[in-house]
Order: structure tokens, then C-alpha cells, then sequence
């Protein structure tokens, strides 16, 4: 550009990438910020023994525990953020998802605003991700004022047939919302998407779809291998410079306009590390609520094996079940979501057993089905991300484990009852990101959130923090969705509002 940005967005995964797409239309200058590169369309791709077992697109990356200790944490940094390896469901927040929920653990809080106030936004980030589905099978699933364009993915038939034995139990099996051109990854290689990066592959990730979208416009540019180390604000808490690395050399912005999507991390820890005078606990932080409040699904792998199935699957992922969302089926406290997981081959069932042969394992892997069960982490304002110097320190206070367990439990039964009579599971540690969010939430009171509802910061007019920060609950689903439709609705506000008339195709980015 050979003017400074109107808007700068630090990171581009689903919220970067998508208020990107949002904000296009209006003409205003955008720079897109990114750590990481593009992935490219290498062999080492689809080669499952490199991702799984030997972590080849792992970052080297270190953060600690309270008490010192070091952990990989798993946080992928490239153009699309962790999209690029995500299992592209895109799935809604349940209405009551929105709403005060009391769990076995404690009390996920009400939103801001009701689901109906997001609807319009879901239907329209369902139609950038090119989102495949069917309305009508899970009872569920939340009013759509809008269809899905693209049929589900079909089920495999060793897939169909215990989606059938599920139905036969009563239970309410539906069609995963997936962002996936089936005949396009499938084209590329015969594996699963789930945990395989793409590159260009038919994965719908923000890179793909969003970003894509955003870079069509001539005011829109990229930045790759750009690491943003800090913000700074004026006096009357204007942000006034943002400042950022590459090839060794530091630059600095000065854009009217910030949005922040580092990822729920990443991005509490960039307004840790900026504190200064005026702002000694960091950046939107005169709450204390930066960093506080950290989630992580509660998850497992559930695999069930049986002596005569035979599961000649490649990527299986298709559907999932709510009959213990809203409570445990006996009118207790909510459980949580089951979903089929990627395909597990025993090549990445290797990377978990590592003493046993490959070949034992794939005896186990033909005759097995392999299910994700996910439980809502209910927030708490002691679980907190917090730096250090150069260090992340992360204080992940687990909630709702009893009610996890309680589903693993459930789901163990349903497939010993439907013909699987060995039942394994594993949880998922903090080494897995599964769905971190909740560091920057977003509310009515400046008092108790760093952001309001259209996830302005109160402390500084012209931040945004647009990623899984905001959200207040973690629910029990994955968040991409939501977090897409938000950064649709918070370009539409930015447009509408902060940008009006201010460029020659100011307009609204809805």
C-alpha cells in the first residue's frame, strides 16, 4: 500500500479472515497481519505418519504451567490460522446455548444477546463456508431463517450402518454441517481432513473461503511472517501504533482502526505484554478480565471395536448426536456433544501407542469406529492466561470434568449395546487446542468485560478483539461458526458505524 491501512487485523484465522471478507466492500485500506506463512502443497501434506507421529507441522513452541513446567501446546501459526487443520464443522450454537445454563460444575452465564440476534449472521458465514448440512435431523438444532445451499456429506456405508443401529436405540443422529468439497480432498489423496492441513485441498478454512474472498478486493492486502509484539494507545486510550517483526526488522502502523484475531491466547497475551503507564494491567484491561476466564473443551476420543465390523471408511467424519446436550437423558444437567472424529488409521493411532506395531494396530483400526466427545468448560475467572516476559503462563482451571466423564460413560454404553463390546477412550490434554477461547469476553458492563457486544473494547474506541476471545461460554460445540458469524456482524457494525461514508464503496459488508 502506498498509504498507511484505515484498519490493520492482526491474524488471519476464521475471525481475522472473516471481518476481512466483511470489511472489503467498503474501499477502506485493510493490512492483514500474519505470523506464519502460507502452507504449502507438499507430499509431507497427507502423510500421516509425519503429521502424527513424527509432529512435522507441530510449532516448536514453549508456554508453562504455574508452577514452571514447559508444554508443547499445540497452536498452529500459518495463513489461515488452526482452520487449516481444523475438522471444518461448522455448527451453531443451540439456542439455549445463549441463555444462563446451570451445569453439574457451576453456571455458564447468558450472553449479551440472544441467539435470534446472531441468526441472520450464522446463515451468512453458512454461505461464505460453502457450509454442507440437512435442517430437520437433530431436534436440537436452533431455528434457521436460511437453508444450506450445499447437500451433507454422504455417509460411507460401514458409517450409514451404525447411524442406523444408533436410530434403532432412539437416539437422534444428524447430519454434520461440514466445510468440505468432498470430491475435491478426495481427489487429492484418500485420508480424513480432520487434523490434515490443507492446501487448497477443498477444506473450507478461513485461507479458502474468507480470506480468499477479502484478497479479491485491491484494498486488501497480506502480510506473511509478521509477529505484532505490541500495541500502544494515547492519552485518551486511542490505540496509536502497532508493532511488528519481520525478517528481523520492526515496523510500525498507525492505523485508524485495530482489530486484534491472534487467537484466544495469543491475543490476551499481545494486551498483557502492551501495558504502559496509563495502562499498567495491560491494554482493555482496566476490568481485570484479560486473560481471565479461559476455556477448553472438555473432549475425548471414544473408539469402539468389534471382532466383526469392518470399516472400510476413509474419512467417516459425518455425523454427530445431541440427545445428552440439553441434559443426561434422565432430566439432569446437560452432558455435552458426540460427533464421529476423522477417520483414525493406525498410523495416527501409532502417535498414541507408539510400542505397538503398525500392523497390530491396523487389525484394530479395520474393526473399530471412532467417536469425539465434547463437554462445555464453564468459565472461571482464576482459569487465566498470563505472561511472564516472553513467556505464556497458562492456569487452566478444568470445569464440568464429572459431567465429561458422565458422557464418555454414556457413549461407551450406546456402542457396547449397538455391537462394539470393547470401548476405549482417551482424553485430550492441554497439548490439544481444542476450542480455546473465552480470554476477552464480551458484555454489557465495562466493569466485568473487556469488550462489548460488538466486541469494541470500552478501554479504547478503536480496538477490536474479533476471534475466539469474545466469546463468553464455550458451549459444548465447535466455535468456528460462531465465530465467523460474529466477525460478519462486527464488519457490518464497523461498516455501518466507524466507516460510514468514509470511502468511495462504504456500504454495509453484510
Amino acid at each position: 500500500m502506498s498509504s498507511p491501512p484505515d484498519i490493520v487485523i492482526i491474524g488471519s484465522g476464521i475471525g481475522g479472515a472473516t471481518v476481512a471478507a466483511g470489511l472489503a466492500p467498503t474501499g477502506a485500506k485493510i493490512m492483514i497481519l500474519e505470523a506464519g506463512d502460507h502452507i504449502r502443497d507438499n507430499p509431507v501434506n497427507r502423510d500421516q505418519r509425519a503429521i502424527f507421529q513424527r509432529g512435522h507441522f507441530r510449532p516448536k513452541e514453549v508456554w508453562y504451567e504455574a508452577d514452571g513446567t514447559a508444554f508443547n501446546p499445540g497452536n498452529y501459526y500459518n495463513v489461515g490460522g488452526n482452520s487449516k487443520f481444523y475438522g471444518a464443522v461448522l455448527v451453531r450454537y443451540r439456542r439455549e446455548d445463549f441463555a444462563e445454563i446451570h451445569h453439574r460444575e457451576g453456571v455458564s452465564p447468558a450472553w449479551p444477546f440472544p441467539y435470534e440476534e446472531l441468526e441472520p449472521w450464522y446463515g451468512k458465514a453458512e454461505r461464505l463456508y460453502k457450509v454442507r448440512g440437512q435442517n430437520g435431523e437433530d431436534p436440537w438444532e436452533p431455528a434457521h431463517s436460511s437453508g444450506y445451499d450445499h447437500a451433507p456429506v454422504p455417509d460411507e456405508a460401514p458409517i450409514a450402518d451404525v447411524r442406523a443401529r444408533l436410530k434403532q436405540k432412539g437416539l437422534h443422529p444428524y447430519s454434520l454441517p461440514l466445510g468440505i468439497d468432498i470430491d475435491a480432498w478426495l481427489a487429492k489423496g484418500q485420508t480424513p481432513w480432520d487434523a490434515h492441513p490443507n492446501s487448497l485441498d477443498g477444506k473450507m478454512d478461513a485461507e479458502s473461503t474468507a480470506l480468499a474472498t477479502a484478497l479479491d478486493y485491491p484494498n486488501v492486502t497480506l502480510e506473511t511472517r509478521a509477529t505484532v509484539t505490541r500495541l500502544t494507545a494515547d492519552a485518551s486510550g486511542r490505540l496509536n501504533g502497532v508493532y511488528y517483526v519481520r525478517d528481523g526488522e520492526t515496523h510500525v502502523l498507525s492505523p485508524k482502526l485495530v482489530i486484534l484475531s491472534a487467537g484466544a491466547v495469543q491475543s490476551a497475551a499481545l494486551l498483557l505484554r502492551s501495558a504502559d503507564t496509563n495502562h499498567p494491567n495491560g491494554l482493555a484491561n482496566s476490568s481485570d478480565q484479560v486473560g481471565r476466564n479461559f476455556m477448553n473443551h472438555n473432549s475425548s476420543a471414544v473408539i469402539g471395536i468389534a471382532p466383526g465390523y469392518r470399516n472400510t471408511s476413509v474419512y467417516q467424519k459425518t455425523f454427530g448426536f445431541n440427545d445428552f446436550y440439553l441434559s443426561d437423558g434422565e432430566g439432569g444437567p446437560p452432558l455435552g456433544n458426540v460427533q464421529l472424529l476423522g477417520r483414525v488409521s493406525e498410523k495416527i493411532l501409532k502417535a498414541s501407542l507408539p510400542l505397538i506395531p503398525e500392523r497390530v494396530l491396523k487389525f484394530i483400526t479395520d474393526r473399530s469406529i471412532d467417536f469425539y466427545a465434547m463437554s462445555e468448560d464453564v468459565p472461571n475467572p482464576n482459569s487465566r492466561v498470563t505472561v511472564q516476559g516472553d513467556r505464556i503462563v497458562l492456569h487452566w482451571h478444568r470445569t464440568n470434568w464429572d459431567a465429561h466423564l458422565a458422557l464418555v460413560a454414556k457413549l461407551k454404553a450406546i456402542l457396547k449395546s449397538i455391537g462394539f463390546p470393547l470401548v476405549l477412550a482417551k482424553p485430550f490434554d492441554k497439548r490439544t487446542p481444542s476450542h480455546q477461547c473465552g480470554t476477552i469476553r464480551i458484555g454489557n458492563d465495562p466493569a466485568t468485560a473487556p469488550l462489548d457486544i460488538f466486541c469494541r473494547a470500552f478501554d479504547h474506541p478503536n480496538l477490536f478483539v474479533v476471534d475466539a476471545s469474545f466469546l463468553p461460554t464455550s458451549a459444548a460445540v465447535n466455535p468456528a461458526l460462531t465465530i465467523a458469524a460474529q466477525a460478519l456482524r462486527v464488519a457490518d457494525h464497523i461498516a455501518s458505524v466507524d466507516l460510514a461514508g468514509s470511502g468511495p464503496n462504504a456500504q454495509s459488508a453484510g
